[in-house]
C-alpha cells in the first residue's frame, strides 16, 4: 500500500463531522487541474522501456498520510513522451488514486475488503440473525416494512450511525429468518420534510413488479434460498483467450416468439449457436434491474437486482455456467456512469433534499445528465465507492462473471461528458480543467480491484474520445482498462453506406479509420453496434437490401443485383473491421446472418407492442434462405481466428491502399489479406506484396459457394512468391514488401491467404505461424447444397464484370455439398 505526503490538495484523513463515511470527503474532487502546454497531435509512442512497480507500506500516523516512493516519472511517459508535458495532471490523479486506496486500506482493511460491502449492507444473514444496513444521513427516522410485519415498521426502528448509516438486528423466530426468503420488503423513512416515504433498498437483490398492472411500481425481494434452491456452479472460467471474439446479446428479446425470452432459454438455445460460430466470449446487456424495458437496460433502477423480466438470480447462474461448460467467458456490460431518474424504483429515491456528501448524486445541474435524463453519481463519496466497487465484485463473485463492459464511460472521464464535443486528438482535450479527476480515480480503483480479484478478467471500457493511457495498467499510471471499443468505426460504415456509392468510398479512409488506434493500447473492432438494431436506424444488411430483404432472399430464385452486392459486402465490411480493426471483435445478436428487422421494445409508440423485440433465429435454420450464406462466413471467419490467431499478433501491415482499383492489402499475423471493393474489375494476375517468401493458398475466401458467392477463386491453387528489390533495402522493393505474389481477384470479394510450410516439419507448418498451431483439419461448414453460377465453364466474368491483367488466373470450382470440410487444409494434405 502506497500512502502519500502531498499539499493540501489532498484529501485529510476525515472525521464523522465532516463526512458521511470513513474516507475523503466529497468537496476533494472537486479540484480542477491548470495544464502545462499540450502536444498539438495524437502520437504514435516508443515500445515500453520499463515495468513500473512501486513499493507500499501504510503509515500509521493518524493525521498525515506519506509518501515512500516518488510517482514523479510513470512509465506512461516512456510510451508516449508528450504525456510528459500534462506530468501535473498524471501526478495529482496518481496522487489522489493512492491516497485514496490508502485510506481505504486504513479504514477498511482494503479494497479487497471494502468492495465486499454487499455482504454487510442491504439485508444478510450474520449467526441467528438478519441484519438490515442502508446509507440513507440525511434521513431522520427509519423502519424495515414487509410482508414480514405486515407493512407495519412500528416494531422494526432502525438506528442510524454517525457515518448516516442505519441499521436493525432482527433475531431468527424458531431458528428461521424472520424474513423469509421471496418475501417483499421496502426502506420507510421520513426525510428532513416531515413526510415518509417507501423506498426499495438500494442493495436489494431481486426486485419485481405486477405484470398485469401497467406502470406498476417494482416491490424489493428479499433473495435468500435455502441451500437445497440455490445454484451450485459446476464449471470453472473458460482461461482468457489471445483476444476476445465477443458476441453481444440481449437475454430479454433473443427469443423466436414476440414475448421476453428468459435466461434459460438463452442458456439452452442460443449460447449452442453462439459456440458453434466460433466465438469465445459473450457479452450480455441489461442484466442489471431496468423499469423501463425500453431503455434497453441502460437506465438502471436496482444495481444489485437481476432483471427480473427474465428469470432469478439462480437462472441467470445457470446461464452462466452453462457458458462456461462450452467454453465461452461472459461479459456484464455494466452502466456506473449514471442512474435512472426513477424515483420511485430506483436509487434516485434515496436523494431527498441532500447536499452531495449526503447523496449518491451530485445536487443541481452537475447531477444530471440532460440529454439521458439520468443522474450522475458523486465518485468522490465515501459510500458511493463503497456502494459501486461492491457492485462489481458482487457480479464477479456471485455469478461468476468474467468481465465488463463499462457503458458510458466518455460520460464519466469529463465534466462535459462528451456533449457537443469532436475530439480532434489534441491531448488538451483530454488532460484539462474537464477532466473528472474523481471518476477517473473510481476507475482506477475498479479496475485494479478487478484485475487483482481475477487476474484474468476483461474489461472494455467505451469510450469515443479516445483518451490517452485509458488501456494502460494503473500502475503505469493509466486508468486500467483492458480494451476501448473502436467507435469510429460503425460510424464510418454508417456514413459510407448512408451517402456514398461504394465505387466512391475511399480505400485510405478505410484503412486509416480502422488503424486509428494509440500504439498499446488495445481496442474491440466492430462494424455495427447495437444502436443500429434500434428502431429509427438501420443494420449494414438492412442499408444494404433493404425491403428486398423481404421478397429477394430465396436461394429457389436467381439474387438480384441488390442481394448480391448486399450479401457480398456484408460479408466484406465485417471481415475487414475483424482483420484489420483492431485486437478483439464484436458482433451484435443477429447481425452476424443480416437479421432483417430493427429492434422494437414495447413503448406507447407501438402500442406496447413485443412483435419486433425478438430474434429470428428461423431465417437462418431455414434451408432455401440465403440468410444461411452470411452466418456461413461469421463462423468461418471466426474459425480463421481460432486457427491462426492473427487478432493478437502485432504485425499489422498495410501494403496496399489502390484508389483506382478500389484494393486493399495488408498482412497480419501470418496471413495476407487481399480486399476488392470494385462493383465490377476482377483482376487477373493481381500483385500483392508479403514478408516471407514461399508457397501461398487460400484461407478463406468470401467468394465461395458455400458463403453465397459465386466460386470464381480456386483453393487448391499454389501461389508462388517471387523476391523484390534489394534485401533488406525496403524502398527498392514491391510496396515495401520483400516479396510478391499474384492472385485472381474478382470484384466485392475478400481472400485471406496462408503461407505454406513445405518441410512440414515446423509448429508454424499450415499457415499458422503466428499463433504456433498446427491446422489439423478443414473447418467444417454446415450449410445446405448450394447452386453453381450461372456462367458457363471457361467463362471468364459474371454479368457486369469486366477482367484486368494478364496474369494468369486461379479459376477453380468448389464442391458444394453439405456439411463440407471447406476452409482449413490440415498440413498432412499441405504436404503431399
Amino acid at each position: 500500500m502506497l500512502c502519500l505526503t502531498s499539499s493540501s490538495a489532498v484529501p485529510r484523513l476525515p472525521s464523522p463531522a465532516d463526512r458521511a463515511g470513513p474516507g475523503i470527503t466529497g468537496g476533494a474532487g472537486n479540484v480542477r487541474l491548470s495544464v502545462l502546454s499540450a502536444a498539438a497531435r495524437r502520437s504514435w509512442p516508443a515500445k515500453v522501456k520499463t515495468n513500473f512497480s512501486v513499493p507500499v507500506t501504510v503509515q500509521q500516523s493518524t493525521t498525515m498520510v506519506t509518501v515512500e516512493e516518488d510517482v514523479d516519472h510513470l512509465p506512461i511517459y516512456d510510451l508516449d513522451p508528450k504525456l510528459e508535458g500534462f506530468k501535473d495532471h498524471f501526478n495529482y490523479r496518481m496522487k489522489r488514486y493512492l491516497d485514496q486506496k490508502c485510506l481505504i486500506e486504513k479504514h477498511e482493511g482494503g479494497l479487497e475488503e471494502f468492495s465486499k460491502g454487499y455482504l454487510k449492507f442491504g439485508i444478510n444473514t450474520v449467526g441467528d440473525a438478519t441484519i438490515y444496513r442502508e446509507w440513507a444521513p440525511a434521513a431522520q427516522e427509519a423502519q424495515l416494512i414487509g410482508d414480514f410485519n405486515n407493512w407495519n415498521g412500528a416494531k422494526h426502528k432502525m438506528q442510524k450511525d454517525k457515518f448516516g448509516i442505519w441499521s436493525i438486528k432482527i433475531s431468527h423466530v424458531n431458528g428461521k429468518p424472520a424474513i423469509p426468503h421471496n418475501s417483499k420488503v421496502k426502506f420507510h423513512f421520513r426525510h428532513a420534510g416531515g413526510a415518509w416515504i417507501d423506498r426499495i433498498p438500494a442493495w436489494i437483490r431481486y426486485a419485481t413488479f405486477d405484470a398485469s398492472k401497467f406502470g406498476a411500481p417494482y416491490d424489493g425481494v428479499h433473495w435468500d434460498p435455502p441451500s437445497c434452491e440455490r445454484y451450485v456452479f459446476k464449471h470453472p472460467r473458460p482461461p482468457k483467450p489471445d483476444s476476445p471474439r465477443i458476441y453481444e446479446a440481449h437475454v430479454g428479446m433473443s427469443g423466436e416468439k414476440p414475448q421476453v425470452s428468459t435466461y434459460r432459454e438463452f442458456a439452452d438455445n442460443v449460447l449452442p449457436r453462439i459456440r458453434a460460430n466460433n466465438y469465445n466470449t459473450v457479452q450480455l446487456m441489461a442484466i442489471m434491474e431496468h423499469s423501463y424495458y425500453a431503455s434497453f437496460g441502460y437506465h438502471v433502477t436496482n444495481f444489485f437486482a437481476v432483471s427480473s423480466r427474465s428469470g432469478t438470480p439462480e437462472d441467470l447462474k445457470y446461464l452462466v455456467d452453462k457458458a462456461h461448460s462450452l467454453g465461452l467467458r461472459v461479459l456484464m456490460d455494466v452502466v456506473h456512469s449514471h442512474a435512472s431518474n426513477n424515483v420511485t424504483d430506483g436509487l434516485n429515491g434515496y436523494d431527498v433534499g441532500q447536499n452531495t456528501q449526503e447523496s449518491y448524486f451530485h445536487t443541481g445541474d452537475r447531477g444530471y445528465h440532460k440529454l439521458w435524463d439520468s443522474r450522475l453519481f458523486n465518485y468522490a463519496n465515501w459510500e458511493v465507492l463503497r456502494f459501486l466497487l461492491s457492485n462489481l465484485r458482487y457480479w464477479m463473485d456471485e455469478f461468476m462473471f468474467d468481465g465488463f463492459r463499462f457503458d458510458g464511460v466518455t460520460s464519466m472521464l469529463y465534466h462535459h461528458h462528451g456533449i457537443n464535443m469532436a475530439f480532434t486528438g489534441n491531448y488538451k482535450e483530454y488532460f484539462s480543467l474537464d477532466t473528472d479527476v474523481d471518476a477517473v480515480v473510481y476507475m482506477m480503483l475498479a479496475n485494479h480491484l478487478m484485475h487483482k480479484l481475477l487476474p484474468e478478467a476483461t474489461v472494455i471500457a467505451e469510450d469515443v474520445s479516445g483518451m490517452p493511457v485509458l488501456c494502460r495498467p494503473v500502475d503505469e499510471g493509466g486508468v486500467g482498462f483492458d480494451f476501448r471499443l473502436a467507435m469510429a468505426i460503425p460510424d464510418r460504415w454508417i456514413d459510407y453506406l448512408k451517402n456514398k456509392e461504394d465505387c466512391k468510398w475511399s480505400m485510405g479512409e478505410i484503412v486509416q479509420t480502422l488503424t486509428n488506434r494509440r500504439y498499446t493500447e488495445k481496442c474491440i473492432a466492430y462494424a455495427e453496434s447495437h444502436d443500429q438494431s434500434i428502431v429509427g436506424d438501420k443494420t449494414i444488411a438492412f442499408l444494404l437490401m433493404d425491403k428486398e430483404m423481404y421478397t429477394g432472399m430465396s436461394d429457389l430464385q436467381p439474387a438480384s443485383p441488390t442481394i448480391d452486392r448486399g450479401i457480398a459486402l456484408q460479408k466484406m465490411i465485417h471481415f475487414i473491421t475483424m482483420a484489420l480493426g483492431g485486437d478483439g471483435y464484436l458482433n451484435f445478436m443477429g447481425n452476424e446472418f443480416g437479421h432483417p428487422e430493427w429492434i422494437d421494445f414495447p413503448r406507447e409508440g407501438n402500442k406496447w407492442s413485443y412483435d419486433k423485440c425478438r430474434r429470428q433465429w428461423s431465417l437462418v435454420d431455414t434451408d432455401h434462405l440465403r440468410y444461411k450464406y452470411m452466418n456461413a462466413f461469421d463462423q468461418a471467419m471466426n474459425a480463421l481466428d481460432e486457427n491462426f490467431s492473427f487478432l493478437s499478433s502485432s504485425k499489422q501491415i498495410v501494403s496496399d491502399m489502390n484508389e483506382k482499383e478500389k484494393v486493399i492489402v495488408f498482412e497480419r499475423g501470418g496471413l495476407v489479406f487481399v480486399f476488392n471493393f470494385h462493383p465490377k474489375k476482377t483482376y487477373q494476375g493481381y500483385k500483392v506484396g508479403c514478408d516471407l517468401p514461399g508457397k501461398y493458398r487460400v484461407a478463406l475466401d468470401s467468394d465461395a459457394l458455400v458463403f453465397g458467392g459465386h466460386g470464381r477463386v480456386g483453393h487448391d491453387v499454389d501461389h508462388f512468391t517471387s523476391p523484390e528489390g534489394v534485401p533488406g533495402v525496403p524502398e527498392t522493393n514491391f510496396n515495401n514488401r520483400p516479396n510478391s505474389f499474384k492472385v485472381l481477384s474478382p470484384p466485392r470479394t475478400c481472400v485471406a491467404y496462408y503461407r505454406v510450410d513445405e518441410d512440414c516439419q515446423e509448429l508454424g507448418r499450415a499457415g499458422a505461424a503466428a499463433s504456433g498451431k498446427i491446422v489439423t483439419e478443414y473447418i467444417d461448414v454446415d450449410v445446405a447444397e448450394v447452386k453453381r453460377p450461372t456462367t458457363k465453364e471457361g467463362d471468364e466474368a459474371t454479368d457486369g464484370e469486366t477482367i484486368y491483367g494478364g496474369g494468369k488466373g486461379s479459376w477453380k470450382d468448389d464442391s458444394g455439398k453439405k456439411g463440407m470440410k471447406f476452409v482449413f487444409r490440415s498440413s498432412e494434405e499441405d504436404c503431399k
